[in-house]
């Protein structure tokens, strides 16, 4: 028993902290469940239909298996409309006549008092149950009677809410109690349910129920019996300093009574009322506003009456609010305009003066644009010249020692008088190898600072009169004409005198190349001098 009671003091305190953290979120979920409440009524509505479609292939002398059919139907509507429950109710109490069953008979009287209890007519359930005689009633059936009458004393007491009649109500409900419990099998749901109620009855709220709490934490109880069993809990958290508790469990009733689509219900009310003293307007409008609805199908006179003198009080709370929201609302609006004029004139004079800048800011981007290209072009010019500067000392310093060698040669060959070696001398100086040297070294030094030159070239003509050096060549006469270009050379007689052509001879071959190009004239030209050396494509990219 000892630590029994240490793990209900541990939930009950776990389960304070996370009721405090998990109200607003519950209700989240709540009001996500009404949306979902004719979904849930639809799935009763089919399985309703099924059982009458059922009823209606059972012959009528088949009577046991009418009875079974009706009852189901009973306990459908039982909690979720009185008349047709009244009806089935009453098919019931027929074939128990017919059949002149006693437990049967007094079985469907208590069915009947239930249903006339759940629509608040006190007279007519203490007429019911009046007839009942118990000594034909099993142990599970007297259990369900005698809960029934210690609920009807209590709804009684709860209804009267008098000096003088509520405590002898109360009583009476109490002694009715007992007796159910007596029967109970311990430990059961129904020795919880009923213990439960019982400390509601007597006013044993200082802790919450220890029954209540392992019914809803220990038991496979249906959405039905976790909404009852969560409503009876929240009557334990009636302290001020208790109200996240108290409004978690009627959420939690409300969530299962949409979910069993139960229409006799308390929780949506209190659940309402509670809101409603948190200050929480609309939400508790939904609540009493749903809480009636339920009433109204269910037909529940008394709960409509305790909740139509609520709903009005809650209405008209909801319709301040309302007002007052829409004057905050306008007051937003207004200064929402007037800020929204002001920054209309400041944007308006931002405007202009971005106008203004935009205009300074394009021309200031066109001269950075064309300082970018003067600054690309000099980039490229300077790497050309450094690659041809020290190509070009390096065949000057090496044509200065031949000569220097030469020189020194002749000189040593006159001083001997050997005047045919001189000859013979100068015949080994072989001007057109030189000469293809010197084409073979430009070639290749021009193809290291444009090694694209080729390809991008032949881009600019078709297929069939594209121009490839041959496997022997690095650049054939044709390409090196435009390598020159490239480079800056584009005077014809100093094409012809690097090349040792005539002059003539260079402009046929100009022409001939550009007039098989696929753009024409100073779009050609422009379209060579616009091939990137290495250094410069790599900036770019």
């Amino acid at each position: 028993m000892r630590y029994f009671l240490i793990l209900f003091f541990s939930l009950i305190f776990c389960n304070f902290c996370y009721c405090a953290k998990n109200t607003d979120s519950l209700l989240r979920e709540l009001k996500s469940e009404l949306a979902k409440k004719n979904r849930y009524d639809n799935k009763k509505e089919v399985r309703i239909q099924a059982l009458k479609l059922s009823a209606t292939k059972i012959p009528a002398n088949q009577l046991q298996e009418l009875y079974s059919i009706y009852t189901k139907l009973y306990e459908e509507y039982k909690v979720y409309q009185f008349d047709s429950a009244y009806i089935y109710n009453q098919k019931i109490e027929r074939i128990s006549k017919t059949q002149n069953d006693k437990s049967k008979y007094y079985d469907s009287k208590i069915k009947q008092g239930f249903i006339l209890l759940s629509a608040g007519m006190f007279k007519e359930c203490f007429e019911c149950l009046n007839q009942i005689d118990t000594k034909f009633l099993t142990d599970s059936v007297k259990i369900e009677y005698y809960s029934l009458k210690s609920r009807s004393y209590s709804d009684l007491a709860d209804y009267n809410n008098n000096i003088n009649f509520t405590p002898y109500d109360n009583a009476l409900a109490i002694k009715y109690l007992d007796s159910a419990l007596k029967i109970c099998k311990s430990n059961s749901y129904q020795q919880l349910m009923l213990s439960g109620n019982k400390q509601i009855i007597i006013q044993e709220l200082q802790h919450p129920s220890i029954y209540l709490t392992n019914l809803l934490t220990n038991f496979p109880i249906t959405d039905h019996q976790r909404a009852m069993a969560a409503t009876g809990l929240s009557f334990f958290y009636n302290k001020p300093s208790n109200i996240n508790e108290k409004l978690f469990w009627l959420e939690v009733g409300v969530i299962n009574d949409v979910r069993s689509s139960t229409k006799e219900t308390l929780a949506a009310f209190k659940l309402g009322e509670e809101l409603f003293k948190e200050g929480k307007v609309n939400d508790a409008y939904i609540l009493v506003e749903q809480a009636l609805d339920d009433a109204q199908y269910y037909g529940a006179r008394l709960r409509k009456l305790k909740i139509a003198a609520v709903l009005p009080v809650i209405a008209a709370a909801k319709n301040i609010n309302t007002e007052n929201e829409k004057n905050r609302l306008q007051i937003y609006l207004l200064s929402i305009i007037a800020i929204a004029l002001l920054i209309v004139a400041i944007s308006f004079i931002v405007f202009i003066q971005l106008k203004r800048l935009k205009v300074k800011e394009g021309i200031i981007e066109q001269k950075n644009i064309q300082l970018s290209k003067i600054n690309d072009q000099l980039s490229e010019d300077a790497h050309i010249k450094e690659e041809y500067i020290g190509y070009f000392f390096n065949n000057i310093s090496g044509y200065i020692s031949k000569l220097e060698k030469l020189k020194r040669n002749i000189e040593r060959k006159i001083t001997t008088k050997k005047y045919d070696d001189i000859l013979i001398t100068i015949n080994e100086i072989n001007i057109k190898k030189e000469r293809e040297n010197l084409f073979y070294t430009f070639d290749h030094v021009f193809l290291k600072i444009f090694p694209n030159f080729i390809v991008e070239f032949n881009s600019l003509f078709k297929k069939e009169d594209q121009i490839w050096p041959k496997d022997n060549e690095v650049l054939n006469t044709d390409l090196r004409i435009f390598a020159l270009k490239r480079l800056g050379i584009d005077e014809n007689q100093s094409i012809a005198n690097i090349l040792e052509y005539s002059v003539s001879t260079i402009y046929v071959y100009k022409m001939r190349i550009k007039a098989k190009a696929l753009v024409q004239g100073e779009l050609f030209d422009q379209k060579i001098m616009s091939i990137k050396s290495i250094d410069v494509s790599n900036k770019l990219l």
